[in-house]
């Protein structure tokens, strides 16, 4: 979550100075662009999961730091709150056995940090949102304790002026308030970032806006919250909610919210920081020294500081990102979308369903954006994050008449996106056992209509009918979902319900 800061007091200037930084940044963004410094086309992906940590009774175990210690390893970091981590996984160039190198990497780090956490009678879980979590967990002092964590809380409490409120209406509804942002650490993602030139950054992005509704819809993991059954994926909401700087009446004015799914499509990588900078107000105005201009001026290639740092704030679910490797700047999209887990096999085929069908898309002669509404795109967000693998979606419609059609979103993956996914991996340069071996855990998701989120809602619910109470049955889940999740096979293939006691004797 953002940049390294120093935790301090910002004084009246302060503000000042960082929105005239921010301008120039802006501008030093605007120069690159023009004089096509950006790196060249090189296929490279990245990935990053939000992990959990759990003890052996499904409850939340805050220790992260000492569990950091243990795994020693500049790949594993803290996230929000002390129950979570986040492990980076080094950039890869999409081709050839890509998926099952990152799936072997994954898995190797993760058994290996899920033995260290051992060591402290804690265990890694990946799912979006932990269902034994209480809201006595998500609290300020269960803040980790990183200086860019308490900074960011204080400015946006601040900014907000009182209590945020939490109302989820769902399958049941949760409303309560906290006096922290810490209810945000509840939501663990899965962060997809492709490496793209600045030409192609619009057709990529909006291709990701565009299938954002079905990536949640194939993988939501997340459908309870403090004790609650809400959303198939809670986390959107959840994760506005708890970060929102606007009281009612700004709410009321249509002032824009920090989690945000955007409002059109873009023509240039330059339309999203610009709008960062027009629409959100920064809560951390910390200055670095560096004048972007001059460096341009003389040859150099800026950092734009305080742009990364304020375009960290402003949290879309695809994000653009600016960033220098070997002194050469690049643009990235960083996908969002998704929650983490259920397993290492589901994350990997959700990453390759994405990477296949956002290349396919941005290389339509007739993109989905030219048509589909924008509010279709969101409108399908927000579907899928209420219904899941159930969701109904809004899509252009085929053939020369145009317009779109309200379809189921398994069918729309299965009979038109499916196709895609597989030419854009054929594209990228996939190998065809890569590329159908995790397309096909896709596609069985959508035969069976399973993901995380309905085998946790189904597997809690056969608990109760068992005769178990609220609090035992989600603990129950999710020390079951855990042990599910460390055997690897993907969520399609898992039994529904809690096995049955061994017999005594």
């Amino acid at each position: 979550m953002g940049e390294k800061v120093v935790a301090g007091q910002f004084d009246l200037s302060d503000r000042q100075r960082y929105r005239d930084k921010l301008r120039q940044c802006l501008t030093g963004l605007e120069r690159l662009l023009a004089e096509q410094r950006f790196d060249r086309p090189k296929n490279l992906m990245g990935l990053e999961i939000e992990l959990n940590l759990v003890g052996t009774d499904g409850m939340p175990r805050m220790l992260n730091g000492e569990v950091l210690e243990r795994i020693a390893s500049r790949d594993f970091q803290t996230e929000l709150a002390m129950f979570n981590l986040e492990v980076n996984i080094a950039p890869h160039r999409l081709g050839g056995r890509v998926f099952d190198r990152l799936a072997e990497e994954i898995r190797t780090s993760l058994a290996y940090a899920d033995r260290k956490a051992g060591e402290v009678d804690a265990g890694i879980v990946m799912i979006g949102i932990l269902p034994t979590l209480d809201r006595d967990d998500l609290v300020s002092s269960n803040l980790s304790d990183v200086d860019r964590y308490t900074l960011l809380n204080d400015q946006i409490v601040a900014a907000r002026g009182e209590d945020f409120l939490l109302d989820i209406d769902g399958v049941e509804r949760l409303t309560c308030t906290s006096k922290s942002i810490a209810p945000e650490a509840a939501c663990t993602s899965v962060q997809l970032h492709l490496q793209v030139t600045p030409g192609r950054f619009a057709d990529v992005w909006n291709a990701a806006q565009a299938v954002a509704g079905v990536q949640i819809a194939l993988g939501a993991n997340s459908p309870f919250l403090f004790g609650r059954e809400l959303w198939r994926e809670s986390r959107p909401p959840l994760f506005q909610q708890s970060t929102d700087t606007r009281p009612p009446e700004l709410q009321s004015q249509g002032v824009r919210p920090r989690t945000w799914f955007g409002e059109r499509w873009i023509s240039s990588a330059y339309d999203l920081f610009e709008e960062n900078l027009r629409y959100f107000p920064a809560l951390l105005p910390i200055c670095d020294d560096e004048d972007p201009l001059k460096v341009l001026d003389e040859g150099g290639v800026p950092s734009l500081a305080e742009l990364v740092l304020h375009n960290g704030t402003v949290y879309r679910w695809n994000r653009p990102v600016y960033d220098i490797a070997d002194g050469v700047p690049h643009l990235r999209v960083e996908n969002r979308v998704l929650p983490a887990g259920p397993t290492i096999t589901d994350v990997i085929a959700n990453a390759a369903f994405y990477y296949g069908l956002v290349r396919a898309l941005a290389e339509e002669q007739r993109p989905v954006w030219t048509r589909m509404p924008f509010e279709a795109a969101a409108a399908n967000f927000d579907a899928a994050c209420r219904h899941g693998i159930d969701a109904r979606m809004t899509w252009p419609r085929r053939g020369r008449h145009g317009g779109t059609v309200e379809v189921d979103a398994v069918t729309l993956v299965r009979d038109e996106l499916l196709p895609l996914a597989e030419a854009g991996l054929a594209a990228w340069g996939v190998e065809p056992a890569d590329r159908d071996l995790y397309l096909g855990v896709i596609e069985e998701r959508c035969r069976r209509r399973t993901n995380g989120a309905s085998w946790q809602a189904a597997t809690f619910h056969r608990a109760l009918e068992a005769g178990l109470s609220r609090e035992a049955a989600l603990a129950a889940t999710t020390r079951r979902y855990g042990e599910l999740m460390r055997l690897g096979e993907p969520v399609h293939t898992w039994p529904v319900g809690l096995p049955e006691p061994a017999p005594l004797g």
